[in-house]
């Protein structure tokens, strides 16, 4: 028996509309799952078969979650027979059912994973003669995936002014003819791949109507989760399902449509009701997850969109905490702020590890926090992707930092002596192990030598080339500071050639990846020599193994579980009763790309609305005024979306040491019942600076007791000095970095009253 009095009076009446086209606009916290399970129970309860519902899902998650629920309702055996599951489980059943249709010999043909698939491109690019390294399997199987998910055929792709002139500008004019032989191959190998399950459910039907009527018959009411984040694709599918009953009820949130680049298309919620002529609009604005203070904020920021479906969220929550802005210093700053607020709130206010989460824009960032967390013993998680130096091209140049320091580590070699290729492949590798074990020499000694081994000349050269590359490399290590030695070897090693090729989403994450590393192994020279202390790569090394070997024990649950830190892409559809949304800094968050066009810097937006939305009660964002940048300290702007949450009112811009794009000026709104006012602050403490910069040749003249603002390590109190002159040094203990010895003919700081 469906209880409909477990509902509010908006989700009442979602729930019992079964006479006309439905579009749910479900906003964060207000229940969307529940009005899902409720409609379909309801359905069987006025007596509809469950055979004859179909439930389209994102996640087998979500779709085992709603089948739970509805069989605690109307029993396990009408929930088994629903027709539930992703999008892709269920086309691959239909497509099952109708494969003579589609000309193949069997229903069990064969799915193509994203690593058959780009397997069987690397094959075809080979056939063709095109070079590897420009037609890359990812980016190639990625074009393809996108024309497929617009319902483009090989034909109609080759055929499109528009889409070879964009591969030309990408230098990769012959994806057409790939993608020609890519469909054949797949044909002749009666396989499918993913986006295969889509396209040809979309022929299918289009190119026998008789099989489309068949399933419009069989589906008498067509419910879809997640209506935002459908392509065109999918919408066309759901189109041709529903077009002559139209009985379909779709459930999202447009505020939250977030993930274009995967292919999602927000003009397909918006513009539902210009499609379902007759179409019922139904709005859950009551928030169920966060406190008022959160939702209020959240709605101001979404409110500057103008793409949207209006709608006014509340919460009947308490009022809750003041929503917090932690002006920072630096990344450095930014990072030692976060870990002592963490455990301020474990501590002191009896929050588990588990109830807290770190938000940022881009994988890179994740550095600083794991290193400070690792550090302070805080345990912690990467949701949805590996640990930063975990991360492959973080692996694999760190393998080159290694062999250049110790040619005989055999590990690091063996990782990197082929990549980038260099035509030396596992065949030579097996040669070299055996002539090692044989003559009881180390590998590197192998190569050193390798007059005597059966192979080609060319082969030989190739290893003297390798042994050459890493001998003079192992000579700068010696001599050269870290950063210069680590931009020596991406640059001579070809791994920054290497990465910097593709620019598809994934290789973008690898580039920001690979210019963290940078930043961070610059930032570690930098400091090092204000510590006056020895900044070599090997020095690099030895911090970075230490920092891998508390890697395991800081990835331990106990009772109180562990902090979670991911992308804001990734948290979408969970929630903390604490959250952390760092780097709030135009050209981070929004990021650059996202500056060039109006659509993209409301895509921005609404990814900021759903990481505020994240957040149950504590919600707290970060602005650093520097960060290492491109090997240098660039100074930052505080995001226009702190000024949109109406909360902070107008931030102080910092001076900018280049040209920023500066967002256009809104005026300021009176700060919320219980919120703090950003003020305008001159440093993150509010202190006033009174003395200047100092630069290696005029060494700052500090007395124990001073308070100091360092441009990397935040406010500091120094506590001793020793020295004169040129070897003047300075203990300054640093409220989020700890203690320094600072050398102070090289410190970047000012000295600050109060």
């Amino acid at each position: 028996m469906v209880n409909l009095e477990e509902l509010n009076p908006a989700q009442q009446s979602a729930v019992t509309c079964c006479d006309a086209p439905s579009l749910v606009i479900a906003g964060a916290g207000s229940g969307k799952t529940r009005v899902l399970t409720y409609k379909i129970a309801w359905l069987m309860e006025q007596g509809m078969a469950p055979e004859h519902i179909l439930a389209l899902t994102f996640t087998n998650k979500a779709a085992r979650e709603m089948q739970e629920r509805i069989a605690r309702q109307v029993g396990a055996d009408k929930a088994s027979r629903l027709w539930m599951g992703t999008f892709h489980s269920i086309f691959y059943r239909i497509l099952r059912r109708e494969y003579e249709y589609l000309g193949l010999n069997s229903s069990n043909f064969t799915i193509y994973d994203q690593t058959d698939s780009k397997a069987l491109i690397k094959t075809i690019v080979r056939e063709m003669g095109l070079d590897e390294k420009i037609y890359k399997p990812g980016s190639v199987a990625s074009r393809i995936s996108a024309a497929k998910n617009r319902l483009v055929m090989p034909d109609q792709y080759v055929a499109s002014s528009n889409i070879m002139n964009a591969d030309r500008a990408a230098k990769v004019p012959a994806t057409g003819e790939i993608y020609r032989r890519y469909a054949q191959r797949c044909r002749q190998s009666e396989a499918m791949d993913f986006d295969d399950l889509l396209l040809n459910t979309w022929l299918l039907f289009r190119d026998f109507p008789e099989v489309c009527r068949k399933y419009e018959e069989r589906f008498q009411f067509v419910l879809v989760d997640e209506y935002q984040d459908t392509n065109y694709a999918q919408d066309q599918i759901v189109w041709q399902l529903t077009q002559h009953r139209q009985r379909v009820a779709v459930v999202g949130d447009d505020a939250q449509s977030i993930y274009s680049f995967r292919g999602a298309n927000i003009n397909n919620i918006l513009r539902f009701r210009e499609r379902y002529n007759g179409a019922k609009l139904f709005k859950l604005e009551q928030n169920y997850r966060s406190t008022q203070t959160i939702v209020n904020a959240a709605s101001r920021l979404i409110a500057h969109n103008k793409g949207q479906i209006p709608k006014e969220v509340y919460s009947k929550k308490d009022v809750g905490e003041p929503i917090s802005l932690i002006r920072c210093y630096s990344d450095i700053d930014e990072a030692g702020s976060v870990m002592k607020r963490i455990k301020e709130l474990h501590n002191r206010k009896g929050f588990s590890f588990a109830d807290i989460a770190i938000l940022y824009r881009t994988n890179a960032q994740s550095r600083s926090f794991e290193e400070v967390l690792r550090k302070n013993a805080v345990p912690y998680r990467i949701f949805g992707g590996v640990s930063f130096y975990q991360r492959k091209e973080i692996k694999d140049a760190i393998a080159y930092f290694r062999l250049a320091v110790n040619p005989y580590d055999e590990e690091a070699l063996r990782r990197i002596i082929n990549y980038p290729a260099r035509g030396i492949g596992q065949t030579t590798m097996d040669k070299l192990s055996e002539e090692a074990v044989k003559s009881q020499k180390p590998i590197w000694d192998v190569i050193a030598n390798p007059d005597g081994l059966d192979m080609s000349g060319g082969t030989k050269g190739k290893l003297r080339d390798f042994h050459n590359l890493i001998q003079e490399l192992h000579e700068a290590s010696e001599n050269e500071t870290a950063d210069v030695f680590s931009q020596m070897v991406v640059e001579r090693s070809r791994l920054k050639e290497e990465i910097n090729r593709g620019k598809e989403a994934e290789d973008i994450a690898r580039q920001e990846n690979m210019q963290e590393l940078m930043d961070g192994i610059a930032a570690f020279a930098a400091e090092r020599r204000e510590q006056s202390l020895e900044a070599r790569i090997a020095n690099y090394l030895q911090e970075v193994s230490l920092l891998s070997d508390l890697d395991d024990m800081n990835n331990q649950e106990d009772s109180d579980g562990v902090v979670t830190m991911m992308t804001i892409h990734s948290a979408k559809g969970l929630e903390f009763r604490a959250v952390f949304v760092v780097g709030m800094e135009e050209e981070l968050f929004p990021s650059t790309m996202a500056m060039e066009n109006p659509m993209g810097i409301e895509e921005e937006r609404r990814l900021c609305y759903v990481a505020m939305t994240r957040a149950e009660e504590i919600l707290v964002f970060t602005t650093s005024r520097s960060r290492f940048r491109y090997g240098k300290v660039e100074q930052m702007q505080p995001s226009r979306f702190l000024q949109e949450t109406g909360i902070f009112g107008s931030p102080v811009r910092e001076p900018s040491s280049r040209p920023l794009i500066v967002p256009k000026r809104i005026p300021a709104t009176q700060p919320a019942n219980n919120v703090r006012p950003l003020s305008a602050l001159t440093s993150a403490s509010g202190s006033r600076p009174v003395s200047g910069s100092k630069t290696a040749s005029a060494p700052a003249t500090v007395v124990a007791g001073d308070i100091i603002v360092h441009e990397r390590f935040g406010r500091g109190r120094v506590e001793s000095t020793s020295g004169s002159g040129i070897d003047a040094k300075a203990v300054v203990d640093f409220e989020n970095a700890g203690k320094k010895q600072l050398l102070l003919r090289f410190a970047k700081f000012q000295k600050v009253e109060g």
